[in-house]
Order: C-alpha cells, then structure tokens, then sequence
C-alpha cells in the first residue's frame, strides 16, 4: 500500500521510523532498522498484513551486488572545504553499515533506500581499473592526488573477492600516481605488497578512521566494520612497511563520543599514526532520520542530548551544509572539541606537517607493442 509522504528530514522526530522497519531477524548485522524511500521518490511503501497467516518468516537480509559499465571513473570537485579534487569510487553502497554515514543519500540516485538498500543493494564497477588506465594515459591529463575511499569504504568485504581496489591499485602504482586512501577496513592489509613500494616512493598515505575506543558501541554503530582494537593493528602493520597512516577521529559524535577524542589519538600515536584529523557528526538528508531512529533504540536516555549537541553544531538544524561549517559545525560545544583536538595533537606529536605526495614521478609506463625510445 502506499501512501504520500513528507520528503523533508526536519519532520521527522525521535523514533519515527516505526511504521518503515524491518523485523529484527532479518537485518542482524546490519546498522539501521529500516528501508525508508529516498527523497526523490514520490511515494513511501509500508507493508501492511494481508490476512495470509505464515509460519514461515522472510529469510535474512542478504548482500546483493550487481555490476555497472561505466565511461568515467575519476570523479571532480571544486569543493573549497576539501583537500583534493579527483577521486574513486570502486563500488556503489557499502556493506559496513555505518549508521552515520553521509553518502548514503547518495543511494537515493539509484531509486534505492539510503537505508538497508545500501548496506545490501551494492554495486560493483569492474571495468573501473581499464578505465583508469585509459584516463591517465590521455595527453591533456595532469597529476594531482587521488582520493579513494572519500564516499564509500574500497576495502568494503565484497573487495576480497571482487579485488577492484587491488587493481585501481596496480595501476596507480604502473603510472607512478599519487593516491590518499581513507578506510576502515582491514583488507587494506593484503595490498601492503603494493602499498610498502608506493610509500618508499612518496605515492601514497592511509586514513584509518575510528569513531570510538568501546567495542559495543562500535559494533552497534558500524556492524560490519573491524573493532577499535582491530584498526588500531591496521595503523601498526601498515605503518611498520613505512607507510604513513593518520588516525581520522569522524565522526565526532557530540554527547556519545566527544569525550574519547584525547584517548582515540593517544592510541593511534601508539599504535604508529603520524597525523590526525577529526570532523564533526553530520546527518544530511535522509541519514538525520535513520540516526535518529537509531538513537531512540540503542540511547534512548541520551537521544535528547546528543541530538541537541548535533543541532547546537550546525545552526539550530541537525545538518549545515555550508562550505567550512558542514564538517567541524560551529557553537561553543564545536569550537571546545576543535581546541581538545589541537591541543592533543600538539602533546603528541600528530600535529606535524605530513610530507606531500609526489607527483612528479608520474609516467605513462609503455604498452604492449609501444615502440621504445632509445634514449
């Protein structure tokens, strides 16, 4: 049955997903509690008894991928509030499940849900290291940093067998390129045989993010991600190969988490970390409901207080999308967070300058049948 539906976030309130969930048993694993329609449709669905008694429950939720051709794979951005301008997106939707993840709308595009639909409803884009090579080898291109992992996780489970990134990988490494790679899972572990040469040429750094130091709530929050103590032993091996891994403390969760910045970077130095960052919590679109929702389930004593932080953050609302405020908020609660981090950062050496990577090694390596200079 359907029914007409407000496509505005700010009408939802605490728990309002009721109405759109899926019965526990099916979405084990996964991170939110529903499959809402995303905002460019018309229309929402709720399922409705038909009168059919069944024994039978529907089965799991089950990881689906489908592939995708496409012509481009380099995507651009003048964004003012980010440090590059190009970067790769190996698969569509992700199977981590992070509850708080800001590209979820980007599901909504694909007629999906931003919500279980993109934990499950996952695509594949194989041709994505052909086109690659394509790209970097055209006359008019010119070398600048690759950012991967900046919407959705490469090393997402799928990777394993799918084996994209590697590939993506490869060919950066053929080309002498560039590239800045943010993820949480620990699959980056298996490319190190590339990654360690990369490094020693100045081609590439790591972001690991970690959201929080409390494995329950880490594992309630991102269900299929590895552990705090898990990433921690990612930023060790990679950084024991000599590449450089900064510790990205995102999403700072104002109320839940803010209090484990200090204890989060003090790890990662540990741990071999070389620089930090942070970013505020923020809920574009349809991820302030999900979020929402979740919060009424898992904390519903704090909901209110964390919920206000976040608004006290982005202008009175629960996502500011302006340039320079959409990723560090505003307000007394941000500027406090903003001066802990620096003052961390700065005790415990991550403070320092990062090296920039080069791009003045790049080459088009010869192909098969290229005729080679003798000089």
């Amino acid at each position: 049955m359907d029914s007409h539906t407000s496509s505005d976030p700010d009408d939802a309130r605490i728990g309002d997903l009721t109405d759109e969930r899926v019965a526990p048993a099916r979405r084990l694993g996964r991170g939110v509690s529903a499959n809402p329609v995303g905002r460019f449709e018309p229309r929402s669905r709720v399922g409705v008894d038909d009168g059919w008694d069944s024994d039978d429950p529907l089965p799991p939720l089950r990881t689906e991928v489908r592939d995708e051709r496409i012509g481009r794979v380099i995507s651009r951005n003048s964004s003012p509030d980010l440090s590059f301008d190009r970067s790769i997106n190996p698969y569509r939707g992700c199977e981590h499940g992070c509850v708080y993840c800001f590209a979820r709308p980007t599901h909504s595009y694909l007629n999906l849900s931003p919500g279980l639909d993109f934990e499950t409803q996952l695509v594949a884009r194989p041709n994505a290291p052909l086109r690659l090579a394509e790209e970097l080898a055209a006359k008019s291109y010119i070398p600048k940093v690759i950012a991967i992992g900046t919407n959705t996780d490469a090393y997402q489970p799928i990777e394993k067998t799918r084996e994209i990134m590697r590939e993506i990988l490869q060919i950066l490494s053929d080309f002498n390129h560039p590239v800045a790679i943010t993820t949480k899972g620990s699959l980056i572990e298996r490319d190190i045989d590339i990654l360690a040469p990369m490094a020693a040429r100045g081609l590439v750094r790591v972001g690991i993010s970690i959201t929080t130091l409390d494995p329950k709530l880490s594992r309630s929050l991102e269900p299929r991600v590895p552990g705090p103590k898990r990433r921690l032993q990612i930023i060790e091996r990679l950084s024991a190969q000599g590449i450089p891994v900064r510790t990205m403390v995102s999403p700072v969760i104002p109320g839940l988490t803010d209090h484990e910045l200090e204890k989060i970077l003090e790890a990662a130095r540990d741990a071999g970390a070389v620089a930090a960052t942070w970013s505020m919590l923020r809920l574009p679109y349809e991820v302030s409901r999900l979020f929402r929702d979740w919060l009424a389930d898992t904390h519903p004593n704090a909901a209110a207080k964390v919920l206000k932080r976040v608004r006290e953050a982005h202008g009175g609302k629960d996502y500011d999308p302006r340039w320079g405020k959409r990723m560090r908020g505003e307000g007394a609660h941000a500027e406090m967070i903003h001066r802990r981090f620096k003052l961390s950062t700065k005790l415990l050496g991550l403070d320092r300058q990062v090296t920039p990577l080069r791009c003045d090694l790049f080459k088009v390596p010869p192909r098969a049948g290229d005729q080679l200079s003798l000089f």
